[in-house]
């Protein structure tokens, strides 16, 4: 596979890339998450090289339970990983999530979600250790790999156990949609400018370093000089072939555990359409985008290359958010945007685009310019729900129930190939900017921490635009989620973990 760049790209080998980078384990429903701190180096790595990991190779059925395995940048210093390696990994990763002010008032990590309130993620783990299985075999499972040896090695800070309501989020809706379409065998084109309009379809190097990605190049990841002890059992890096890979099959992982109050959500709700259901239900429903069933609300399927069943859609037919509002969830989360505005057609328009020309004479100028092309923001989602259930008519009982006030929400799971680019910028410009697509004074309505920005602009407000008229606008929204840790780490590849094991102190 070569990229458009004229950079070398390597060929995809499942047999070295960890299983939940390419299937998720949607076929295992119970699923556990061990935060770790390392107790004994030498152990760890001995656990670590035996480790019975799953890779994303299979032939005739998925396997009946899965070990991941990813570690922090501390995890890899406390392994013994070379400082001059481990400096070459991504600047976010190596300060940490909640490493520097600046990055956490970037993510919305201030107030209620500031990282001194966490309950973990200070200081950040040195493993992440992911158990699926049957939720019968769970138990048995984490009994299985938590043995001698591994409990020589490691501390378990911290157990992130999951519910098994999979594809349907706490607030009621369901989940797990909208995910793009990984190009494995290189197909579609990533020439700049050369999407007109959005695709579901994504190149690997978005989501697998040392892959091909969306500009046709490699991500810079650590190469490993071959006179490095155990460098000759890594694969060679396909754009410099005298050194060794170890990002090649490798992927970041951004874990964030995000409690939803539901009970707030819906309570809000019913104040905000005084008590009337039908009225309370297609709030929610404009905030989302979705409704509970996961029908969007732009109803007009489309032929999308990538595209899968109620999610072939783009919001090019409605700019001014007549059916979707602008601000909904899912239209910050993925804009479905192509590599130039709506109302780009033949060869001089895009030429306009391409140079930078071009500008609707619309109500906003040049509004809808303001939202990057999606392709190079999409994002892999491997999350999972926990907390016990609450139907929004518990939700509206005035006492609550005994189950109304559990902790319940998602671990939110995505993997990516650049952090900057991809989660933090949908973070940043896209989820907690209070000036989305023209907008103004409004974070997202779900994400939103309604904190007001360093220059004193509100967040919590939500539009609702109509055909006719000023928009409705709801205001003071509280906050109905809250990040109560989080964490990034990288999930190397099989021959990576297995050089990182042999590493020594």
């Amino acid at each position: 596979m070569t990229g458009t760049g004229e950079q070398p790209m390597a060929a995809v080998d499942f047999a070295d890339i960890q299983g939940l980078v390419r299937f998720g384990h949607g076929n295992l429903a119970g699923a556990e998450f061990l935060l770790l701190a390392i107790r004994d180096p030498s152990a760890a790595r001995q656990w670590l090289a035996a480790a019975p990991v799953t890779t994303a190779e299979w032939q005739d059925r998925p396997p009946a339970r899965a070990l991941q395995v990813a570690l922090s940048a501390e995890g890899l210093e406390e392994l013994g990983l070379e400082a001059d390696i481990l400096a070459q990994f991504e600047q976010p990763f190596l300060a940490g999530m909640a490493g520097e002010e600046s990055r956490s008032r970037r993510l919305g990590d201030t107030g209620p979600n500031d990282p001194h309130r966490w309950l973990w993620g200070r200081p950040v783990p040195h493993v992440l250790v992911m158990l699926y299985a049957a939720p019968d075999g769970l138990a048995d499972f984490r009994e299985e790999i938590l043995d001698d040896k591994f409990n020589q090695a490691f501390e378990v800070i911290r157990t992130l156990p999951t519910s098994t309501r999979l594809g349907r989020e706490p607030f009621g809706f369901a989940d797990g949609i909208s995910q793009p379409k990984i190009d494995w065998e290189g197909t579609f084109p990533t020439e700049l400018h050369s999407r007109l309009h959005y695709a579901n379809m994504l190149a690997p190097g978005e989501l697998v370093l040392g892959l091909g990605n969306e500009y046709g190049e490699v991500t810079p990841r650590p190469l490993i000089d071959p006179a490095v002890p155990g460098a000759s059992e890594l694969p060679r890096a396909a754009d410099d072939t005298g050194r060794g890979d170890l990002g090649l099959n490798g992927t970041y992982l951004v874990l964030r555990q995000l409690e939803q109050d539901v009970r707030g959500f819906w309570q809000y709700l019913d104040g905000a359409a005084a008590g009337v259901p039908e009225r309370r239900d297609a709030l929610a429903t404009a905030m989302v985008g979705r409704g509970v069933d996961g029908r969007p609300l732009i109803a007009e399927e489309q032929d999308i290359p990538g595209g899968r069943r109620g999610n072939s859609f783009t919001y090019d037919g409605d700019i001014d958010g007549h059916s979707c509002p602008i601000g909904a969830h899912i239209r910050r989360a993925n804009p479905r945007t192509g590599d130039h505005p709506p109302g780009v057609s033949g060869f001089w328009s895009w030429l306009l685009s391409t140079l930078g020309f071009r500008r609707r004479a619309d109500k906003l100028p040049g509004r809808h310019d303001l939202v990057a092309s999606t392709r190079f923001h999409r994002l892999v989602r491997r999350g999972r729900e926990f907390g016990p259930a609450l139907t929004p008519e518990e939700a509206l009982q005035p006492a609550g129930g005994p189950e109304a006030d559990k902790e319940r929400g998602i671990y939110f799971i995505c993997l990516c190939a650049n952090i900057v680019r991809q989660f933090e910028f949908v973070q940043n410009a896209w989820i907690a900017s209070p000036n989305f697509d023209g907008l103004t004074g409004e974070a997202d309505p779900l994400l939103g921490n309604r904190e007001p920005t360093g220059a004193g602009e509100a967040t919590d407000g939500f539009s609702i635009q109509g055909t006719v008229g000023v928009p409705e606008r709801l205001g003071g929204l509280p906050a109905f989620v809250t990040v109560r840790g989080g964490a990034y780490f990288f999930m190397p590849g099989i021959r990576a973990l297995r050089f990182i094991a042999s590493r020594q102190n």
